[in-house]
């Protein structure tokens, strides 16, 4: 199959040992249809290219002003250094950055490419079970790049995951379906009203997926983000679980809030929807407000319930 446009990749990750079995390669894809205020990765939700700027490594010398041919750097400036309406992403300012305080966030790369990356670990895929998990943002966007892709892994015998959302065309989730091994979904609220509030767009979509991958027979993880405040109660997991136990689903992967991503946003010129919010990154802070759910989790004791993934 060929495919004519490449892709936006923004980071390709080795060695993880998260986000599907054994030892992975990441693929994180720039976009995503939805805007949720927690995402710890800001720089995946637009499908273009950005600059990234990190405060703490700045030296102020000026080297970006100087060659910047917009005049789109702010030296006066920490939390706007990059004017983001005169800014073309050029990337000029970041390769002239010794200290790596500017960076270019995103890079159009073909199915060739991406593959020739994921290839040079394929031993380490083989000895321990592990392959390749499509992130983003939402991989699936770029369905006909996904498609390829997943296809050259899977007739390699390259175990293929892909984490989404769920929200995109039922046709595009159908031809990807044939090479995907393993499904990581993420199902953040059951109440539409809700759901719209916190990630801009309607659940109906992603649940209608996840009912039609089930029917499929593919292997699906739900993948639960605990959010205080937005979907961390006992009603919304209760409902979440009735919909993992109704359709035969059978690991469920809780995901405790964390702030780490906050940073980002301010070197994106961004504000962080969830500012003042206390994080649950502390393993045992997670583990003992998630006991508070414990009845609850043992009425679904078919579903193998995990904190994290």
């Amino acid at each position: 199959m060929k495919v004519k446009e490449n892709a936006l990749i923004f980071d390709i990750q080795k060695y993880s040992i998260h986000d599907g079995p054994g030892i992975r390669t990441l693929v994180f894809f720039k976009g995503c249809p939805l805007d949720c205020q927690w995402c710890c990765n800001p720089e995946s939700q637009n499908t273009c290219e950005e600059i990234l700027f990190k405060e703490n490594l700045c030296v102020q010398c000026g080297r970006c002003a100087d060659v910047c041919p917009y005049d789109a750097v702010d030296l006066t400036s920490y939390m706007n250094r990059i004017d983001r309406k005169r800014c073309k992403s050029c990337g000029l300012c970041a390769d002239v950055c010794n200290m790596k305080a500017l960076s270019k966030v995103g890079r159009w790369m073909s199915t060739e490419q991406v593959m020739e990356e994921i290839l040079k670990d394929k031993k380490y895929y083989m000895k321990s079970g592990g392959g390749v998990t499509l992130s983003g943002g939402e991989p699936l966007i770029w369905g006909s790049f996904c498609v390829s892709l997943l296809k050259k892994c899977y007739d390699m015998n390259i175990h293929t995951a892909v984490e989404t959302t769920g929200y995109v065309a039922e046709n595009t989730l159908e031809k990807v379906s044939e090479y995907v091994d393993l499904f990581l979904y993420d199902i953040k609220s059951m109440d539409e009203k809700r759901h719209k509030e916190f990630t801009g767009v309607s659940n109906k979509k992603i649940i209608a997926n996840i009912k039609k991958l089930r029917n499929w027979d593919k292997k699906v993880i739900m993948r639960i983000p605990l959010i205080p405040g937005k979907n961390f109660c006992g009603k919304e997991l209760e409902r979440m679980l009735e919909l993992a136990s109704d359709i035969g689903i059978n690991e469920i992967n809780l995901m405790p809030y964390h702030d780490l991503g906050s940073v980002k946003y301010k070197g994106l010129g961004r504000k962080y929807g969830m500012e003042g919010t206390i994080p649950l990154k502390f393993a045992k802070d997670s583990v003992k407000q998630i006991q508070a759910y414990s009845s609850l989790f043992k009425k679904y004791k078919e579903i193998d319930i995990r904190i994290g993934g």
